[in-house]
C-alpha cells in the first residue's frame, strides 16, 4: 500500500498548493459573457469585482485536469519557480519580497507541496519509524519468550515451504537458512534464559517525576514505543510548519541592524529554503533508490543544503561571499538547534497529547 499512500500524498500537497496559490497569467477561452459567480460583465478571462474565472468548467474530464494541474503546474508557475529556486534562491526571495509575485508560487505553496510529497516519496521508499521495539517495561523473561514464539513460528513456515518443494528445486537453499538461522536463535534464546535470574525478572526501572502529565507520557514510551515513533513521524510532517517561526528569530539575529529587512522578509528567505531542502530529499531517496552510491549521496546531503544556504544569503541579502560563508556556518548551527527544538515539541506533544 506504500505506492499508493504516496501517491496520495503527492495529490494531497499538490492540490493544497493550488489552493493557497492565486491564479495568475493564464486567460481562459470560450468565456461567458457574464460572471456566473457575481453577474458582473465580463471584460477579460477573469471578473474584475470578485476574481472568478469566465470560463467555468463543468465536465468529469475537468476534475482531472485539476488534479494534474495542482500536481505539475500551479498554473504554469512551479516551472519557473523551481530552477531559480535550485540555482538563485536569493533572487528569488528578493524578487517575491519587492513584490513580484505573479510569475512565481508563493512560498507556502510550494512549502506544502514539497513536504507532502517529501513523505509521500519516504513512503514509497519504506523509509519509516521501526514497527518491531520492545517496550523498556518488557520483562526478560517474557521478551525471551516472545522472541523464542517468534522463531519457531518462523522455522515452521519455512519448514512447510520446504516441504512443498521438489528436490531439485532451487529454491529449497533460501528456506534451508532460514530454518538455520531460525534454529541458531533458538539456541542463543535459550542459553540467554539460563542466566535469567528469577530475583530479577520482576526489576523493572520506574521512572517518577511527581508531574502526571510528563509521567504518564514517559510511561507511553516505555510501554509502546514503536506505536510512538510512528506519531512522532506522523507529527512532522503535520507539524513542520513550526519551523517557521522557531527558524525565525535565529535569522533575525544575523541581521537584526539592518533596518531595511523586515521580518516577513526573513519568513519568506526560510520557506523557500525549507522547500528546496525537502525537494533535495526528494532527490537523493530516488537517487538511492537507483543504487547511486551512498557515500556519493551523504556527501550531496551535506555539501549541497550548506552551498545553498550561502547563495541564499548572498542573492537575498546582497552580501559578499566572505560574509554569506560566515553567516552561513552560524546558520548551521542555529539550524540544530531549531530541529532539536522541534523534536522536543513533537515529543512533548506526543507524551501529554
Amino acid at each position: 500500500m506504500g505506492e499508493f499512500e504516496a501517491a496520495g500524498e503527492i495529490v494531497t500537497g499538490g492540490l493544497l498548493g493550488r489552493a493557497l496559490e492565486p491564479r495568475a497569467g493564464e486567460g481562459q477561452s470560450h468565456a461567458e459573457h457574464m460572471c456566473l459567480n457575481c453577474g458582473t460583465a465580463l471584460i477579460g478571462a477573469h471578473c474584475h469585482h470578485c476574481g472568478q474565472s469566465g470560463h467555468v468548467h463543468r465536465s468529469l474530464g475537468a476534475v482531472g485536469h485539476e488534479i494534474v494541474h495542482g500536481v505539475f503546474h500551479f498554473e504554469g508557475k512551479f516551472w519557473r519557480t523551481l530552477p531559480l529556486l535550485a540555482w538563485r534562491p536569493g533572487d528569488l526571495t528578493r524578487r517575491y519580497v519587492a513584490g513580484e509575485r505573479a510569475r512565481f508560487v508563493s512560498p507556502m505553496a510550494i512549502f506544502l507541496f514539497s513536504i507532502f510529497a517529501m513523505f509521500a516519496v519516504f513512503s514509497f521508499a519504506g523509509i519509516s519509524a521501526p514497527s518491531e521495539i520492545s517496550g523498556l517495561t518488557a520483562k526478560p523473561a517474557t521478551a525471551i519468550e516472545e522472541a523464542r514464539k517468534d522463531a519457531e513460528e518462523n522455522r515452521a513456515e519455512a519448514t512447510r515451504e520446504l516441504r512443498a518443494l521438489a528436490p531439485d528445486n532451487p529454491k529449497r537453499a533460501k528456506y534451508e537458512q532460514r530454518i538455520a538461522t531460525a534454529n541458531h536463535d533458538l539456541a542463543e534464546l535459550n542459553e540467554a534464559a539460563k542466566h535469567v535470574s528469577p530475583d530479577k525478572v520482576d526489576q523493572i526501572v520506574e521512572v517518577r517525576t511527581g508531574w502526571y502529565t510528563l509521567d504518564h507520557g514517559i510511561e507511553k514510551w516505555k510501554k509502546n514505543p514503536s506505536l510512538m515513533l510512528y506519531k512522532l513521524q506522523s507529527s512532522v510532517y503535520k507539524f513542520s510548519w513550526l519551523l517557521i517561526p522557531l527558524s525565525l528569530p535565529f535569522l533575525w539575529l544575523l541581521f537584526f541592524w539592518k533596518r531595511q529587512y523586515k521580518l516577513y522578509d526573513h519568513a519568506v528567505f526560510i520557506i523557500y529554503s525549507i522547500a528546496f531542502m525537502s525537494l533535495l530529499f526528494i532527490v537523493i531517496t530516488l537517487a538511492a533508490q537507483l543504487g547511486v552510491p551512498s557515500g556519493w549521496l551523504g556527501m550531496a546531503g551535506v555539501f549541497i543544503p550548506f552551498f545553498h544556504i550561502t547563495r541564499q544569503l548572498k542573492q537575498a541579502y546582497q552580501l559578499r561571499w566572505w560574509s554569506a560563508v560566515l553567516r552561513a556556518i552560524v546558520l548551521t548551527w542555529f539550524i540544530a538547534i531549531v530541529l532539536v527544538l522541534f523534536l522536543l515539541i513533537l515529543v512533548a506533544m506526543g507524551m501529554t497529547g
